[in-house]
Parts: C-alpha cells; structure tokens; sequence
C-alpha cells in the first residue's frame, strides 16, 4: 500500500460567489440587517447598470492585411477561378493539399518554392503572383486611405 493522497485538485477561487443578477440571496446568506438587493422583491424591477461615461473616440484604422493572407487570397481565387479542387492544384504542385488549404487560408507563411510551385501550378509565374498580391495590398491600403483621412464617416447636411 502506498501513503499518497487520492488525486484530487483543489480548486480555490478567484472571486468570492456572487449571485446572478435578479435573483436574491437567502436572508441566511445575507450580512444580518442588510437590506435585500435592488430588484430581489417581488414589486421592485430590475434598473439596468449606467452606462460608463466614456469619451467618443474615433474608430480605429484598419489593420494592414498580413502578406500571407493576400497571397493565399490570390491563389485561392486563381484557383476558384479555373474551376480547379485544392487536390488537383495541390497533386500538380507536388505540395500537401492540408498545407496548401493552409497556405490558401492565411494560416501558413509558405516559403518561395512552395509559392512558385503553387502558381505554375495554376499557370501563373511566380511574379505574377507577386505582382497580384501587390495590387491587392495597394487596393487595401488605397481604401485605408480614403476611410481614415476624411473627418466625416456619414452623411454631411449644410444648411
């Protein structure tokens, strides 16, 4: 026989219990001569919290789009656009189709081999690629551009 306790965790919390909204604690729980919480009566409704007194701020400017997601962004509407299955290009460009699926997706920074084979694959040269993934890079930073500088997101009246 062994002397080692049962394996148990013992799970201490963070935060003392706290009991849900609208619902009241046993006058056993309560501190003695505290009133019952807002909204534990039967004929007192619930009042929602104020809102915090937060300063307006302008929204934030779109992120950049990672290089690899443009360029997965390029190869997978290439390849949607010939109609081809991720198997066929992948089987043509002698890659995995999970690592192209995640090279496609954004997920995997694929190196220049794998990006070359991927787009002759697809009958495109590697600068081709490049060079499509560039313009989509530019168009976003075009449209970042136009959002972010002008003072008004909406409709302008003058009167």
């Amino acid at each position: 026989m062994s002397n080692q306790a049962p394996n148990e965790a013992r799970v201490i919390p963070l935060r003392p219990p706290t009991a849900r909204a609208g619902t009241a604690r046993p006058a056993s729980e309560r501190p003695a001569g505290s009133p019952p919480r807002p909204g534990s009566a039967p004929h007192e409704p619930l009042r929602p919290a104020p809102a915090p007194h937060e300063p307006l701020r302008s929204a934030p400017a779109p992120k950049e789009p990672l290089w690899r997601d443009l360029v997965g962004d390029v190869l997978r509407r290439e390849r949607l656009a010939q109609e081809r299955t991720l198997k066929d290009v992948a089987d043509a460009a002698r890659i995995s189709m999970p690592y192209l699926s995640e090279v496609e997706r954004g997920r995997k920074e694929a190196s220049s081999e794998v990006l070359a084979a991927a787009a002759h694959a697809l009958g495109l040269g590697l600068g081709d690629l490049l060079s499509l993934a560039q313009s989509e890079l530019t168009r976003h930073a075009n449209r970042s551009r136009a959002t972010s500088t002008s003072p008004y997101n909406g409709l302008c009246l003058v009167a």
